[in-house]
């Protein structure tokens, strides 16, 4: 009985190819990542155990540790810097991951030149594109450097044969999913390959002190291509995203082992490359000599910067029973709450009947709940063909009883609304220092903010929420001081006269 019985380890043993996953029996599917005929028979699994062994280096307090050496140095673009904390540190591995076209490599490429100087060399590594492409590119954006090297290669041996030859300070990998191990099994760009290959070039850049930017591919649902491990082992990781039809391009910092990741770079791509926006508020705005029905302007926060962007709404009648609702750059369900807020506690029931489209300029994304007041304020405007005052933001969280909330960042958002020289603002209660000049009026609810609208070309004025009468525009919530600092200038919010 004892002969017939096989050894542990003498019984063969499964891998899937494409994850890695084992098993001691054969499968037609790995249930690991759900692919068909990628378990193989490869041997059993030998039984080791670690012993205790040399230390490369003897552990020391932590306050005896030089710190110098993490230094960061700067990639040569400031909005990437933004992002990244300062700059490259030493050793340290980037993820770079966005959607096909929107400009990685353009960046990536420009990033290579700036970075590149006689004490620094740069390695750029494509394995997308020939070596002849890549420099054809590099000539239209002007990215071409003495100590920039570039290699066209898919194999993970020779681009560590080109770190031994080049010795480069920067190394470019564009992209990681194009490069395959000739050691383990699979076609490049699968688990298995991402996994050896990111672990390879980790490895490398710690021994050789040697930053490393990694272009990453996404998925339909724009997440990561690749195993989730991969996000755990480098140290920063940033998203690269935009519309491939608007000028806008941001890159947003989602894990950094080095600096802060509420940081937001913004760039602008045309036909010369691309450029830093360190002020691109400019591009979420449209500048007229008069206000126009269906727009106000709010200020929201990408990172800790703060942006002016416009919010726009166009209602219009409709003949089919289902009125349309479409937006653009606005999340839909936003966009319906406030519908439904503006229908229920601001007494405006023409909105549920007519087409409404919504959308914001410049393609910038508004997603945070600080623009509710603004969306809000843009409908009725819409609804009603009265348009807002002039130089006028409108910041604030709308919750279904119609209150307005506060919300982060107000006193950032006022300052960023006054330098590009706007004179009023719709605020929650309490906002904190407001900046010389500015005129703040705290609204309490729906019913306050919606008095900025002038009565005289209303089309159906709201009623005060609770049936009351309507009162002055601004809130009467205002303290002794505010009216004090209120000044009306002649293009502010103008007061209606009470109902008499």
């Amino acid at each position: 009985m004892a002969a017939r019985t096989k050894s542990a380890k003498d019984r063969p043993s499964y891998r899937c190819t494409e994850c890695g996953w084992t098993t001691v029996k054969w499968l037609g599917r790995c249930p690991e990542c759900q692919a068909w005929g990628t378990v193989e028979e490869y041997g059993a699994p030998a039984v080791r155990t670690t012993a205790a062994g040399r230390v490369s280096s003897p552990a020391l307090p932590i306050g005896q540790v030089d710190g110098r050496q993490a230094t960061a140095r700067s990639t040569g673009v400031d909005e990437l810097d933004r992002v990244l904390g300062g700059g490259l540190v030493p050793g340290a591995v980037v993820l770079l991951a966005g959607e096909p076209g929107v400009g990685k490599s353009t960046l990536l490429l420009d990033v290579a030149a700036k970075a590149a100087s006689d004490a620094h060399r740069t390695l750029y590594v494509t394995g997308e594109e020939s070596a002849s492409q890549v420099r054809l590119r590099a000539d239209r954006i002007g990215a071409v450097h003495d100590h920039l090297y570039l290699a066209a290669e898919t194999d993970l041996s020779a681009v560590l044969g080109h770190l031994d030859a080049v010795k480069p300070s920067l190394l470019i990998m564009d992209s990681v999913q194009t490069v395959a191990s000739p050691e383990i099994d699979g076609a490049p760009g699968g688990m298995a390959q991402v996994r050896e290959v990111a672990g390879a070039l980790i490895r490398a850049s710690k021994e050789r002190g040697m930053s490393t930017l990694l272009v990453g591919h996404v998925t339909k649902d724009g997440a990561i291509a690749g195993p989730r491990l991969l996000e755990h082992l480098v140290d920063v990781v940033l998203h690269f995203e935009g519309d491939r039809h608007a000028r806008l391009r941001l890159v947003r910092g989602i894990k950094n082992r080095y600096g802060a990741t509420d940081e937001v770079g913004c760039f602008e791509l045309h036909d010369e490359g691309i450029t830093g926006l360190a002020d691109p508020s400019g591009l979420f705005l449209t500048r007229r000599d008069e206000p126009v029905p269906g727009t106000c302007l709010t200020v929201t926060l990408e990172g800790r910067r703060p942006l002016v962007a416009e919010v726009q709404a166009l209602t219009v009648d409709t003949q089919i029973p289902s009125p349309r609702r479409t937006t653009s750059g606005l999340e839909t369900s936003r966009v319906s709450m406030m519908l439904a807020v503006l229908e229920q506690r601001g007494r405006i029931s023409a909105l549920g009947k007519r087409d409404i489209y919504s959308a914001t300029v410049g393609g910038v994304r508004l997603s945070e709940p600080a623009a509710d007041l603004a969306i809000a304020l843009a409908l009725a405007s819409a609804a009603s063909d009265t348009p807002l005052p002039k130089n006028l933001v409108a910041i604030g969280e709308v919750g279904l009883a119609g209150e307005v909330r506060r919300v982060t960042g107000v006193q950032r958002r006022l300052a960023e609304a006054h330098r590009l020289g706007f004179t009023h603002a719709l605020v929650p209660g309490d906002p904190g220092k407001v900046p010389p000049g500015m005129k703040v009026i705290e609204v309490a609810n729906m019913g306050d903010a919606l008095r900025v609208l002038p009565r005289g070309r209303r089309r159906s004025a709201p009623a005060a929420p609770g049936g009351g009468p309507e009162t002055a525009p601004w809130s009467a919530r205002e303290g002794a001081s505010d009216r004090a600092r209120r000044t009306e200038g002649e293009d502010g919010p103008r007061a209606a006269e009470p109902r008499r």
